[in-house]
């Protein structure tokens, strides 16, 4: 015990600690051994018995010294040395993971690859927004205030959301997107992505089938892909889901449409498609996910009122976002449910993740109730039009026929470039990147070979780069363009 002689001062129980172990480790002290009493070895030592005491407790805890009243602690026998795992082979001998039908069918998928490297110096990527369009003193003001408001307990809130947040949309869904509903019909959500996966474990099973446009939003089509469900892609046109070729013999629980913008082609669907589509879903008995991710951006016209507002089956099933108007980053979405649907969506956001951040939620309510989210929206409707307008004037520029779809509303258009085909458009994107200007294909957003008859397209958001940066990356595009057309 000279070791332990040492041993004072500040930290000196982590010390004796750190020694006892290594000396049960080593063998100095063998299993059976009897260890000092507290009483002596502090004294020896020159510290407290408490501090000796804590130790041994330690110990004990961890299954090195066995303990009990009125006895001295003793060294445990150490468990059997577990045998040290063969060497494989990385390749050949690697055990696979045993994963559900539903793990393989999402290890199978190509999903999107989110970049972690260094972004081009401009990017046409959609979804992204400016950081400098943030209303950060509007919503610095409303984050004080909440933070500084006394709660009387912080635990877990209810899972369908702040109760001021879903009656602060159920107002504003009335005002901006003509939809009346019951704040208890309102889901808080972590964006629309949890919606959509939602929908998709709630409503589908392995051996259900689902309708979805063609091109559509490739994050949707994989979320209800692994549940099993057999795809039935129905085209899109410059008017939307082309209700006219949906499926009438094969019975499908649920179709996926967005007919304020369609993704990404840009179509309003009009009242006749509408009409004919809520009259499929209750034909059909199928459900009608409408998915309303920028309804708030139409340019010229208000915007259109939402399907939901026109379904009187209870049969559409609203999902909207504050991440094109405010930030993806924030993942604040909201559903508004049919009725019979509501019980168990709460249930499943309950076993998901509980809730959405609370004090996000009631700064976005006081947005929402101040009038400073409408204010917002209108200011980025104008900077995005100035934008959009940009954007029009370098397309003229481009050579071989360009032409734009999906103009009216949104924060992106699809670029289609007839002189090049669709295999030709992975190569044309990474030409364009090595310039410094990120593109990207449209062909991924097609479920089926149908898309393959048509031009080459981009995909180009606008939504994060300013008018100078819009001209200075479409000027690449254009260059890189003219060099392939020549070659």
């Amino acid at each position: 015990m000279d070791q332990l002689q040492r041993l004072t001062g500040t930290g000196a129980g982590r010390r004796i600690y750190q020694l006892l172990r290594a000396q049960i480790a080593d063998g100095s002290l063998p299993a059976g051994a009897r260890a000092p009493s507290t009483r002596a070895l502090a004294s020896e030592l020159g510290v407290s018995r408490t501090t000796v005491t804590a130790v041994y407790e330690q110990l004990a805890a961890e299954g090195f010294l066995l303990t009990s009243g009125g006895r001295a602690a003793r060294v445990a026998t150490p468990p059997a040395p577990v045998a040290a795992p063969v060497a494989r082979n990385r390749r050949a001998g690697q055990v696979p993971p045993v994963l559900s039908a539903f793990g393989h069918r999402v290890a199978a998928m190509a999903l999107p690859v989110l970049a972690t490297d260094t972004p081009p110096r401009i990017d046409f990527l959609y979804g992204a927004l400016a950081p400098r369009d943030f209303p950060v003193l509007a919503w610095r003001r409303a984050y004080q205030a909440e933070l500084l408001r006394q709660q009387p307990s912080l635990y877990y809130a209810a899972p369908e959301g702040d109760a001021a947040l879903r009656r602060a949309l159920q107002a504003y869904l009335h005002r901006a997107r003509g939809l009346a509903c019951a704040a208890e019909q309102i889901l808080v959500v972590h964006g629309a992505q949890q919606a959509i996966d939602l929908c998709a474990r709630l409503l589908l099973d392995a051996d259900d089938a689902f309708v979805f446009e063609d091109p559509g939003y490739l994050m949707a089509r994989c979320s209800f892909e692994a549940t099993g469900a057999q795809l039935l892609a129905v085209p899109a046109d410059a008017q939307g889901l082309d209700t006219a070729r949906l499926p009438q013999k094969a019975r499908a629980r649920l179709v996926y449409v967005t007919p304020s913008h369609q993704f990404p082609l840009g179509g309003v669907l009009p009242i006749a498609r509408r009409m004919a589509l809520l009259q499929w879903a209750q034909r059909q008995q199928a459900w009608v996910v409408e998915d309303d991710y920028d309804g708030e951006f139409r340019y010229g016209q208000r915007p259109i009122a939402a399907l939901q507002a026109m379904d009187t089956d209870g049969r559409v099933l609203y999902i909207g976002t504050v991440s094109k108007a405010l930030s993806p980053q924030l993942r604040l979405g909201y559903m508004v449910l049919p009725p019979p649907l509501v019980p168990v969506f709460r249930q499943a956001k309950r076993l998901a993740d509980r809730h959405a951040p609370v004090l996000e939620q009631r700064v976005l309510a006081a947005l929402l109730d101040s009038g400073a989210y409408e204010r917002h929206v209108r200011r980025m409707r104008r900077s995005h039009e100035r934008r959009r307008a940009a954007l029009l004037e370098a397309v003229a520029q481009l050579p071989g026929g360009a032409r734009v779809t999906g103009t009216a509303a949104g924060l992106h258009v699809v670029l289609w470039l007839p002189a090049l085909r669709p295999r030709d458009e992975a190569a044309l994107a990474a030409a364009v990147r090595q310039r410094g200007v990120g593109v990207y294909p449209v062909s991924p957003l097609f479920a089926g070979p149908a898309g393959h008859s048509r031009p080459a397209g981009l995909v180009l958001g606008y939504a994060g780069l300013t008018a100078e940066q819009i001209a200075q990356g479409m000027a690449v595009l254009a260059a890189v363009l003219r060099e392939g057309l020549r070659g």
